[in-house]
């Protein structure tokens, strides 16, 4: 009777447990007393402010009152709560919570869909401003319980599908209420992104260059349609005007990306909330300068297992360093006063954002900030003041731990959301875990509890020897099975008072009942020296380069006055060849050239035996870029190569190696009108604003041929398809530019067409084209339409048929940008030959050698040489067609491109004649600052070395102590060509 008793309250006490922490109710949840109390509690009102022994009231989902000492109204549900600490639930802004994942469209979008398929909505399907998904939102439940044993209480959900991808809802992640109840805000936010819709084949567009001319695109369309201008409803734009006084939050991939975006909203006066990627610390001061608050994930990558030497040594610097300099990323932000929230956007599991983010702890992260990040921070971007705090009046959201809730000892117990309590872990179960003294049918046994929940387990001894055993702690009770060789003992018992003593009555095999009791062993503190453990190592992180890869700079390289004496000076001027001549180098400008020259507190270079030249401009290339062809438009002119400069490509470096320093980075040959140009100075290390000329002549790229009439492509369906089809359309083109500014002097209302607005520039000689060209019979053509409208093709590039049209080149005016001794790479190269340049030299066309490819712009030295073995071009003039030529053809020639006093201080000192096949370049200088130096780069190729024998040693180390790694990876590299098409 007595064990019947014993196992019918066992089962009561789990049952009032059940009804109490875990509801089933799938309505509302009413009771009768909607008012608790929670006594004697740690209180993290907000993360500044902390409540010692506090009291917080609650009443109908909210903070009633809090304080030291609240009056409790009569009837109020008390639970003390002494010992434990109380946090504001945590908030997550950037989720897909709720929202069934976009059913990718099916077939080929290359080459296919060029039209919108939505009607009454904007032209391009990627702007879907006005999809609002609370209409098939649903509650996952499963989702929810991940997050709330996380600490999450409110999540920021989206359609994460689109450019422009329409708002958010704010969710009360409360699984026992109804939606009416949990959705604190159907209209929580405006998202966007640079990722196309995947529910729709539209084309356009093809790259992310595309995205952003399509972003300045459609805000100038809200503009006009807010104007009451627009003849047409356009049901995305409404939307779009409607979201704008939202918080407009922009996911991007990466920090160049994030950069991007802002560049976008500084534009048009929109601050966004960037969504990072990780990777902001490497470029911190160019974060600051946003202004923007970001959401950061905490998706931290896992060492490399570079146990394999030989797999080990291919895996890029880069990628090593982020393993190793990621975790420091949410302390630098911090540090440099940047504002952000977290998120557990990108992570494989939920479970793993703690973890993450005590390690972003252990890298120097504070504890105060981190709690900032996942609660007041966030809800101030979101404009929501009644979640992430616990002021009177806010939503009682909350969860009550063991301690520090950034501690990975710490247990999560309860998470409150909207005044409901939903358990995670049963705060009444102590912590049992220790060494005991058993005593049961006058045994003493050893008992050794380890382990936590499901997990736990009992090892006992009796003596030496060990003995088999069954062990549960669940609800506070206590089961204990010995399986000796003179049979079972079964015991149940409890924790009686707090001094962990443990009792209960025990049953033998058969079925006699006697009583057990247990007592914690009480260890002695004894002082011993603190030994390291395994993972105790001293956090270290490797400090970040400009840019953050292997050869770059520790520190920006600083303007400095150089004095190079008695160097062969290659001017490019009339004064030609000078030797033994001085150069003086000061304020970023060349300052004076001659003999015996003195300056005060210059640094002096000894040039003997050395040459100095300008330095080469590649007046054709496509380093530097994120992106190369807007391909799915068969006119791209609203698109800028500016707008995804990347100063991260080692091709940079490369370049400089071999004495480039100014390139025009080209829109690639997918279309007869391409996209506009970027001219930079290949200043490694400076970010991608600082790369591009000031007041930078403004170029866009056209192409005639094979590749824009789609010859070889298997998807060519997309006009033009013919030579002639391409004539025409640049007639159709410029014809409805002069209609266009027309409209414009007219002085009435016009909706602004970035397109248009470049076309008319080219009418006007504000804007360059540099024309991708084979056959004599297209370049001819295009001189034709360009005389008909009234302007001058600036350059033809390629060109390699310009020998056959060099006297008509020089009528028109047109440059000649040609490759040195390429020919018979394709059909319509067929008749190129070498001596092209020469020819169109001697008939009196500015003639450059351009690269177009990552390679040849490094040795363009050697190409300019060519040109006297096929032509029998003087030295000077064929060094001047590597600078002061496509210097004169980029409109640059005041700048660069000799040596004259008053150009910038762009000049390359080799050991060597320069189109000598053992020059080398010795120095690279760009407006007085050193960017490339020979004995550097041997210096930097050691450091790569010793840099990564750290960084492997660190890995192994990793995987010694039992860290998670991945498999090697060799970093692919980029190459873009004229005709590269991205996938996007």
């Amino acid at each position: 009777m007595r064990k019947l008793l014993f196992f019918s309250l066992f089962l009561l006490a789990l049952s009032l447990q059940s009804q109490d922490y875990f509801p089933t109710d799938a309505g509302v949840k009413t009771t009768e007393n909607t008012m608790v109390a929670l006594k004697n509690a740690t209180i993290y009102v907000t993360p500044e402010k902390i409540l010692k022994k506090g009291t917080l009231l609650l009443k109908d989902g909210k903070v009633l009152a809090l304080g030291k000492s609240v009056n409790i109204p009569e009837g109020t549900k008390t639970i003390d709560v002494s010992g434990k600490t109380i946090y504001p639930s945590f908030i997550d802004l950037y989720a897909n919570f709720g929202i069934k994942k976009p059913k990718r469209a099916s077939g080929n979008a290359r080459g296919t869909q060029y039209a919108a398929s939505r009607e009454g909505y904007y032209w391009n399907d990627h702007i879907r401003p006005d999809i609002n998904p609370i209409k098939d939102f649903s509650f996952d439940a499963k989702k929810a319980k991940e997050l709330l044993e996380a600490g999450f209480g409110v999540v920021n959900t989206h359609m994460q599908d689109g450019i422009i991808r329409g708002n958010g809802l704010l969710i009360a992640l409360n699984p026992n209420s109804s939606d009416a109840y949990r959705i604190l805000d159907t209209k929580s936010a405006q998202h966007l992104s640079f990722s196309k819709s995947v529910t729709s084949r539209q084309a356009y567009p093809g790259s992310i260059m595309g995205a952003i001319a399509l972003l300045r695109q459609t805000y100038n369309d809200a503009n006009w349609y807010a104007s009451g201008n627009a003849k047409n409803k356009d049901l995305a734009l409404e939307a779009l005007n409607q979201n704008s006084n939202l918080p407009q939050i922009f996911e991007t991939g990466n920090l160049l990306d994030a950069l991007r975006a802002d560049k976008i909203g500084d534009e048009f006066g929109i601050q966004y909330t960037i969504v990072g990627s990780g990777d902001e610390f490497e470029r911190v001061a160019d974060i600051k300068a946003t202004n923007a608050n970001f959401v950061i994930p905490v998706n931290f990558s896992n060492a490399y297992d570079v146990s394999n030497p030989l797999l080990a040594q291919q895996i890029s610097l880069r990628d090593m360093r982020k393993w190793n300099q990621e975790p420091s990323n949410l302390k630098v932000l911090s540090d440099n006063g940047i504002p952000f929230s977290l998120t557990t956007r990108s992570l494989k599991t939920v479970k793993s954002f703690h973890k993450n983010l005590q390690k972003a702890i252990k890298y120097g992260f504070d504890k105060e900030k981190a709690l900032a990040a996942l609660t007041t921070i966030p809800a101030k971007i979101i404009g929501n003041s009644n979640i992430g705090n616990l002021n009177t009046g806010s939503y009682a959201n909350f969860i009550i731990t063991s301690g520090d809730v950034f501690d990975a000892k710490t247990t999560i117990y309860e998470n409150w959301v909207l005044g409901d309590k939903i358990v995670i872990n049963d705060m009444t179960i102590r912590d049992i875990t220790g060494n005991y003294m058993l005593n049961v049918n006058n045994k003493n046994y050893e008992v050794a509890i380890t382990g936590k929940g499901a997990k736990q387990s009992a090892a006992v001894k009796l003596g030496d020897k060990k003995i088999s055993s069954k062990f549960s702690f669940k609800d506070n009770w206590i089961s204990l099975t010995l399986n000796e060789d003179s049979g079972y003992t079964r015991m149940m018992g409890q924790i009686v008072n707090e001094a962990n003593v443990m009792q209960g009555v025990a049953y033998d095999t058969e079925g006699n009942e006697t009583s057990w009791s247990a007592s914690k062993k009480v260890r002695k503190e004894i002082a011993k020296k603190k030994t390291k453990k395994k993972g105790d190592e001293a956090i270290v992180v490797l400090p970040v380069t400009y840019p953050n890869l292997g050869f770059g700079n520790k520190e920006l390289p600083k303007e400095t006055t150089m004095l190079i004496k008695n160097v062969t000076v290659w001017t490019g001027e009339d004064e030609g060849i000078l030797k033994n001549t001085d150069v003086l180098l000061k304020n970023g400008k060349i300052a004076e050239i001659g003999k015996n020259l003195n300056a005060r507190r210059a640094q002096i270079i000894d040039g003997s035996g050395k040459h100095l030249t300008a330095g080469i401009i590649d007046e054709h290339s496509h380093i530097a870029t994120s992106a190369v062809n807007e391909w799915a438009q068969n006119s791209s002119a609203e698109v800028s190569i500016e707008d995804v400069v990347d100063p991260n490509d080692i091709n940079i470096y490369r370049n400089l190696s071999g004495g480039t320093t100014t390139s025009q980075i080209l829109h690639g040959s997918a279309n007869p009108i391409g996209g506009r140009s970027a001219i930079i100075k290949l200043k490694w290390g400076e970010n991608a604003e600082n790369m591009i000329y000031d007041n930078s002549p403004k170029f866009i790229k056209f192409a005639l041929g094979e590749n824009v009439k789609q010859s070889r492509s298997p998807n060519g369906t997309r006009f033009p398809q013919t030579r002639m089809g391409v004539e025409q359309m640049f007639i159709d083109y410029f014809t409805r530019a002069q209609e266009y500014e027309k409209l414009k002097k007219s002085g009435k209302p016009y909706r602004k067409d970035d397109e248009m607005e470049t076309l008319v520039e080219i009418l006007n000689g504000e804007r360059f084209i540099s024309c991708h060209s084979y056959v004599q019979s297209e370049i001819n053509m295009l001189m034709k339409v360009a005389e008909k409208f009234n302007f001058t093709v600036n350059t033809f590039t390629h060109i390699l048929e310009g020998y056959k049209v060099a006297d008509k080149m020089a009528q028109h005016g047109v440059g000649g940008s040609t490759f040195s001794d390429w020919w018979a790479y394709k059909y319509e190269v067929n008749d190129a030959i070498p001596y092209n340049a020469a020819i169109m030299h001697n008939a009196g066309v500015t003639v450059a050698i351009n690269s177009d490819d990552r390679e040849m712009s490094r040795r363009l030295n050697q190409e300019a040489a060519k040109t006297i073995k096929y032509g029998g071009m003087s030295e000077l003039e064929a060094w001047k067609t590597v600078t002061i030529n496509p210097a004169k053809l980029l409109h640059i020639d005041d700048r660069v491109g000799s040596i004259k006093v008053g150009k910038d201080a762009d000049v390359v000192l080799w050991t060597n004649h320069p189109m000598s096949i053992y020059a080398k370049v010795d120095k690279t200088i760009i407006e007085g600052k050193v960017f490339f130096d020979r004995a550097q780069d041997k210096q930097k190729r050691e450091a790569i070395k010793k840099e990564k024998s750290v960084l492997i040693n660190m890995m192994l180390n990793e995987k010694m102590n039992g860290g998670k790694t991945k498999a090697p990876m060799k970093r692919a590299d980029r190459n873009f060509e004229c005709d590269t098409l991205e996938e996007f």
